[in-house]
């Protein structure tokens, strides 16, 4: 497993390296490119050949880029063009707040989506299967900018049981303030995703449970509940882990409609926030790290595999 881990770190390099010159040439591909965003849209020609010299935006893309990676590699991304704050203190102070609502969504997702696919599974095309089925399909369907609308009127506006704005508050130092602030967001990204996850699982357990070991554990007599949680689960996982992990890696960067709707302080919302104000450096910043996390997840999900099924051997 450490050789397979080791190596496949190793292939991460080419695939960083190709999106990260991606990365650059685009921010530079842009009309204007950073000096519009330096100078000002009313300096002069004098000021705009100063900075060009000063940036050395003088230089072939290529030295620049180089210049970039190598500071990159050791966690300088620059500074933030409006804030002027380095890059990587203000991803570091998002991306625990993403990280934290990315767990308790896809814990949400998994406390829903896991027993409605069972019991979908369990007795496909009955009534309950039907009704289950459709309420996957309104899952997938609702827009998680009205859910989480809904959800705001409800509990912040009318009960007045949990807040209508989130901040991020870690959970090791107030687990029932970071549960108030994480309830909604958590609700209206898991609700969705359960959606997702109940359709996958369904299908695989089904598929299962079709299969010859499943008959012959009947017919020797094993109780249903262990052969449905033992066996057919355990065999259905593996599409189902890969599906976990995918989601999980889109919550990195991608819940920026649900991070707008309760001014959630994550990294998506931060890169949004970056590409309206031209910050081209915290947009290099958000993208790479985004891109790091989208690969170390699914190595984890590959290394899960292992776990899940013994039989999957890593040389």
């Amino acid at each position: 497993m450490t050789a397979y881990v080791l190596r496949r770190l190793f292939q991460m390099l080419p695939v960083i390296l190709i999106a990260s010159f991606a990365i650059f040439a685009m921010i530079y591909a842009v009309p204007g490119g950073p000096v519009a965003v330096i100078v000002g849209e009313n300096a002069g020609p004098e000021e705009i050949a100063a900075a060009i010299q000063r940036y050395g935006l003088d230089r072939p893309m290529v030295v620049q880029y180089a210049d970039w990676l190598g500071r990159a590699a050791t966690g300088d991304f620059g500074l933030s063009l409006h804030s002027r704050q380095p890059v990587l203190q203000l991803i570091g102070e998002r991306l625990p707040a993403t990280l934290q609502l990315a767990l308790a969504a896809i814990f949400v997702a998994l406390v829903i989506g896991i027993p409605v696919a069972i019991a979908s599974a369990v007795k496909p095309n009955s009534w309950l299967d039907r009704l289950l089925s459709g309420w996957s399909a309104l899952a997938l369907g609702v827009p998680t900018f009205w859910l989480g609308i809904l959800l705001i009127l409800l509990f912040a506006v009318e009960l007045r049981w949990l807040p209508s704005a989130s901040r991020h508050v870690p959970l090791w130092e107030s687990p029932l303030d970071a549960l108030r602030s994480l309830a909604l967001p958590a609700i209206t990204l898991g609700t969705y995703v359960s959606g997702i996850l109940a359709r996958f699982l369904r299908a695989s357990l089904i598929g299962e449970a079709r299969a010859d070991y499943v008959r012959t554990a009947r017919a020797k007599g094993v109780p249903e509940r262990r052969i449905v949680g033992f066996h057919i689960m355990r065999n259905a996982l593996l599409p189902f882990v890969t599906i976990v992990g995918l989601m999980m890696a889109n919550f990195i960067g991608g819940a920026v409609v649900t991070e707008a709707v309760f001014t959630y302080p994550g990294l998506g919302r931060l890169l949004i926030q970056a590409i309206s104000t031209r910050d081209y450096p915290l947009i290099q910043g958000c993208i790479l790290v985004i891109l790091v996390a989208y690969m170390l997840i699914n190595l984890t999900v590959d290394m899960l595999y292992a776990w899940i099924d013994p039989r999957i051997e890593y040389r």
